[in-house]
């Protein structure tokens, strides 16, 4: 938010325009943010926006930014007790939140900007999560082998982008969730062959 010399800008009436576009975007879509939309919901000027937000794309990469759409889950004794809290968010629809940043996927492959925001809100936390993990697990003595982890990393990313980009709510059966981490993360994570160490 650099805003252009003149008087401060009221954090207030910065918070009350972060939240209005998050409306639009939850409710109507990337294509209705617009600045005549934002004053008009908000009951403020066009130019109060300009001074804050260059572009759409600089207010909403803001907005959604600010997002943390995947949290450490709690220690759940094993590697795949953790794969299946953190997956768990799978199962509950879209919140206003992930509906926003689903509104802006498509558009982010073109704009900066907007790729930015999903960063913030969702690439960078699920690194930190997936490390965190990998950490857990070698404490337990059950070591993750760094190229694993990165590709159980990069699948999980991949099934949130689905869960963004579905028809219908996002919601997967708790069944399904429990297959996807046996089928799919857990075998990602574990190593097929057992080599001996070499001593």
């Amino acid at each position: 938010m650099s805003g252009t010399p003149g008087r401060p800008l009221s954090s207030e009436l910065s918070e009350q325009l972060l939240s209005v576009a998050v409306d639009i975007l939850a409710e109507e879509g990337w294509g209705r943010l617009n600045s005549d939309r934002i004053a008009a919901r908000a009951r403020a000027g066009k130019a109060g926006i300009y001074r804050r937000w260059p572009t759409m794309a600089a207010l909403a990469c803001t907005a959604v930014g600010r997002f943390r759409l995947v949290d450490v889950p709690e220690d759940g004794g094993s590697l795949r007790a953790d794969l299946v809290a953190l997956a768990s968010r799978w199962t509950r629809p879209l919140d206003r939140e992930e509906r926003a940043v689903a509104s802006i996927v498509g558009a982010a492959r073109h704009e900066e900007q907007l790729r930015k925001g999903l960063d913030e809100a969702l690439v960078h936390p699920l690194e930190r999560v997936v490390a965190e993990l990998g950490a857990r697990s070698a404490e337990r003595g059950e070591p993750v082998e760094p190229g694993r982890l990165a590709l159980l990393g990069s699948v999980l990313q991949a099934f949130w982008w689905q869960r963004y980009t579905a028809a219908g709510d996002g919601a997967m059966t708790p069944d399904a969730v429990e297959r996807v981490v046996d089928d799919v993360l857990v075998p990602i994570a574990v190593s097929s062959s057992r080599e001996p160490a070499v001593v």
